[in-house]
């Protein structure tokens, strides 16, 4: 249920034009960390009324989206070290001749990489799926001709969006929702199924269909490009690391599903597994230079990881005040997300029925998202399913599923720059650009699914 009457503040309405203001910016195809970084002082200024305190606003946002991102940097950093390794020794080479055989064109590639990242992050969850993914299968993709970006928009909406939105296996997202509704997660997974399928195959199925064209052609260009590049240089070694790779992964794999591995635990299997693969490649390729190597390899892979992640620590920095992470920013006296605050307030005084509910949810869900956190605005969502269910009749186990659908496309992410992180750092691609890619797709399997779900509620 609603708690309280939310009075919106000047606070609220400087947060609410700063995101339209970024926003704007973005879709103008310019940088918005200056921006970003205006507005978190006039945000510390209206909000702690003092210029000191807009000073620690900045700096405190800075290194707040700093830690939070830092369990993925680690990450990448990690992968990004092994693979520069593995191409070193020759060992990628290798590895690409098998699946050559079955990724022979792009669009077979799309298809092979996104399913493969779907079943991945049924399991597994998205990210710990994006390192293993995109360390085994990416460099296949792009040697298949595959376009890098058009390889990041398969693993991301197949991943961070269908897999993670439905999450019929965890059920991690359907519990939070559930919890939050009064209801069973069965009753939302066997109620709401359609809508999740709808969302997923309007989805990846408009995304295919919309850069098709554009997949192929510059896929072709790349192979022809990179085609003889990349030879064998390591011997048996080589061989070795491009046998031992894979099988390492399968097995750290096993381990997830054996020990019920997940979220953070699970990523730091794949990483430390991609780091002691690294050094065992530097030992075994190098030998008495492998110390150098490695110390190489590490600051490479750091280097990568940072360059991808400065300006998305600062954009992040804006949009935790939007979530729980304004407490931390700016102190105990705020204790709802500013964006929280603004989705609470249009629950409040929207004119209500059953399909304006069903609108209103995927609209709260999709503001909660903006903080770059799928799962931060669950709990919201699923407390106005239950609200909504019992003001218009309509069914909860469904108006839960459009939330959680909105705030995990947008938020888990597939349209928020900071969100797409992983994902754009494995592919060497921008996140914006990423993001402006998977826009369309996104929105066009939102209004199917509103329509869909207008049919079962």
């Amino acid at each position: 249920m609603i708690e309280s009457t939310i009075v919106l503040t000047p606070l609220h309405y400087a947060y609410l034009i700063g995101v339209i203001v970024i926003l704007a910016v973005m879709v103008m195809r310019r940088d918005t960390p200056a921006v970003c970084i205006a507005f978190l002082f006039i945000l510390g200024l209206i909000g702690l009324k003092s210029f000191t305190g807009a000073i620690m606003t900045v700096f405190n946002a800075i290194l707040y989206a700093g830690k939070e991102f830092m369990e993925v940097l680690a990450t990448i950093a990690m992968v990004t070290a092994l693979s520069k390794c593995l191409k070193d020794l020759g060992s990628d080479y290798l590895m690409m001749v098998p699946m050559s055989k079955i990724m022979k064109t792009p669009s077979v590639t799309w298809w092979i990489l996104g399913l493969t990242m779907f079943l991945f992050s049924l399991f597994l969850w998205p990210s710990p799926s994006v390192a293993l993914v995109g360390a085994i299968m990416l460099p296949f993709a792009v040697k298949a001709g595959l376009n890098p970006l058009a390889a990041a928009m398969a693993m991301n909406l197949f991943g961070h969006g269908f897999a993670l939105s439905y999450d019929f296996v965890i059920q991690g997202a359907p519990a939070v929702s559930a919890g939050a509704a009064g209801i069973t997660t069965t009753g939302i997974l066997h109620q709401a199924w359609p809508v999740f399928w709808v969302m997923g195959i309007v989805t990846v199925g408009s995304a295919y269909l919309l850069n098709r064209d554009e997949m192929e052609g510059r896929g072709l260009r790349l192979t022809i490009q990179t085609g003889e590049a990349d030879t064998p240089k390591g011997g048996n070694m080589a061989l070795l690391m491009a046998i031992l790779t894979p099988l390492a992964f399968v097995g750290v794999i096993v381990l997830m599903l054996v020990f019920d591995l997940k979220g953070g635990d699970a990523t730091s299997m794949v990483s430390v597994t991609a780091l002691i693969l690294m050094c065992l490649g530097a030992f075994l390729g190098f030998g008495k230079d492998s110390l150098e190597k490695v110390t190489g390899y590490v600051t490479d892979g750091f280097l990568f990881a940072i360059k991808i992640f400065a300006p998305v620590i600062i954009i992040g920095a804006f949009f935790f005040l939007g979530g729980e992470g304004i407490t931390s920013i700016m102190g105990t006296g705020f204790s709802h997300g500013i964006m929280n605050d603004w989705a609470m307030w249009l629950a409040q005084n929207a004119p209500l029925n059953k399909y304006m509910a069903a609108f209103i949810q995927m609209v709260v869900g999709s503001l909660t998202g903006l903080d770059g956190s799928g799962f931060s605005g669950l709990p919201l969502t699923g407390s106005l399913a239950r609200t909504f269910g019992f003001a218009t009749g309509a069914s909860v186990p469904v108006m839960a599923a459009l939330g959680q659908i909105a705030a995990i496309f947008v938020g888990g992410g597939t349209i928020v720059p900071w969100g797409l992180i992983p994902v754009a750092a494995i592919c060497n691609v921008s996140p914006v650009e990423l993001a402006r890619k998977n826009l369309v797709p996104v929105c066009l399997g939102f209004v199917c699914t509103y329509i869909a779900a207008c049919f079962l509620i």
